[in-house]
């Protein structure tokens, strides 16, 4: 099973420059699980440890365009062939 993961430049330090970056796994946490095992540390700055392997709060995660929180977050099913796109959040504004 072959999924498309879209790294944002600021993630790309673990992927060797890659914009993106093939992966394997049932499951959102299977695939990033799987993503460490050939780009180290990158599972870390998109999942939360310490809360139960959750996303992190700032990590928006999207399947095939679809924004995985309102799936089943890292439970989500992956199917060959879907893409994710994994972007950071992004706040402020003017006051």
């Amino acid at each position: 099973m072959a999924i498309e993961v879209r790294i944002p430049t600021i993630l790309r330090t673990y992927t060797d420059g890659e914009k993106a970056v093939t992966g394997a796994g049932d499951t959102l946490a299977e695939l990033f699980a799987d993503l460490e095992t050939r780009h180290t540390g990158v599972k870390a700055r998109i999942v939360d440890e310490e809360k139960d392997g959750q996303l992190r709060r700032f990590v928006n995660v999207y399947l095939n365009d679809e924004d995985v929180r309102f799936l089943d977050g890292i439970n989500t099913k992956l199917a060959d062939g879907d893409t994710v796109t994994i972007l950071p959040a992004v706040a402020g504004g003017m006051a």
